[in-house]
């Protein structure tokens, strides 16, 4: 890898839907075209909440073809399974004993789960593993053992980020400029997408609209989204009609004019712009869901793919971790 290096990771809870296609997955893919790029799914996160053993593997096979099927090319990247790469364990341990025990207390994860039991009048560590206590080191051993140099994340997963740049800092104060600080990459102006009920769209509302649902199930979706009571003659506000929003998304410049003047004029009626946008919708992701559908119902498949991007993947973390080895005093 001479270029610079981006990574990101793809935790596996619930299935991708187009909020997340918009908000992560295209603008993540296509970071490819000016870095070296991998990309994780970060399965071992996803334990300090998922505890079902089929859950898990649906949820890791659904994220695998999602991002295949939204474009992810596996030989022009490397797509991986971190829990592939038992490297990043052991460089867990490693930055660890480095991590001071005062930054993991203020990690907003581990506050807000705090702040959830105070409120309760609970015990304060209530429900707390340390798995989730210890997210923030796992995160930094997954960006640190590659030398990312950039990382793609949102404002909830910020400060993780300066936590990793911590701790390489305190590594390299003690053993040597080995590791690169990282630098995020957070989208400003990422548009938020509505949900069914007006409100972003977000798994923890069950407000969303999956990806490649097969047509029946993302017409009912569809027909779920939340509008007023107004009647087809009467004018209406688009700017503040989330099916409208969502529709923007997907049809023409001249028809978001078209459908825009008929909100102020009068004279649309939801069903039929509801059906406007089934039809675009089902559309847009019928490719993507062909393949999608494929990879489900070929895991060998998914298996393989994720494997090359394994060995691939731990070539390099081996390399990195024998530096930190012998950095730390563990190989002669």
């Amino acid at each position: 890898m001479t270029q610079e290096i981006a990574l990101t990771g793809i935790k596996p809870t619930g299935t991708p839907h187009i909020g997340n296609l918009f908000g992560a997955i295209q603008p993540a893919i296509a970071m490819a075209k000016s870095y070296s790029a991998l990309y994780f799914i970060a399965d071992y996160h996803a334990l300090t909440t998922v505890r079902n053993q089929k859950a898990m593997q649906e949820q890791i096979r659904q994220v695998a073809a999602t991002w295949l099927a939204a474009g992810l090319n596996p030989d022009e990247v490397i797509f991986y399974r971190q829990s592939a790469i038992p490297e990043v364990f052991e460089f867990t341990w490693v930055l660890s004993c480095l991590a001071p025990k005062g930054l993991m207390n203020r990690a907003h994860s581990y506050k807000d789960a705090v702040a959830k039991n105070e409120a309760k009048r609970l015990d304060s560590d209530k429900g707390v593993n340390m798995g989730l206590y210890n997210y923030p080191v796992l995160m930094a051993a997954d960006i640190l053992l590659y030398s990312a140099h950039k990382v793609p994340v949102g404002q909830d997963q910020k400060q993780h980020l300066e936590i990793a740049r911590d701790i390489a800092q305190a590594f390299n104060q003690s053993y040597g400029e080995l590791l690169v600080l990282p630098e995020p990459i957070i989208q400003e102006a990422v548009q938020t997408i509505p949900g069914i009920d007006g409100r972003k769209m977000s798994k923890s509302y069950d407000n969303v609209i999956p990806l490649y649902l097969p047509p029946k199930d993302l017409k009912k979706r569809i027909n779920q989204i939340v509008t007023d009571s107004k009647g087809v003659d009467e004018p209406k506000d688009a700017e503040s009609c989330n099916l409208f929003q969502i529709f923007k998304l997907f049809a023409t410049p001249q028809r978001i004019a078209e459908v825009e003047l008929a909100y102020t004029e009068g004279g649309l009626g939801y069903g039929h712009l509801k059906a406007e946008l089934f039809e675009l919708l089902d559309t847009f992701v019928a490719p993507g869901r062909k393949t999608y559908t494929h990879y489900l119902t070929h895991p060998q498949e998914l298996d393989r793919i994720l494997a090359q991007g394994a060995k691939k993947a731990r070539a390099i973390a081996q390399a990195k971790l024998k530096q930190v080895r012998q950095a730390i005093g563990m190989d002669s």
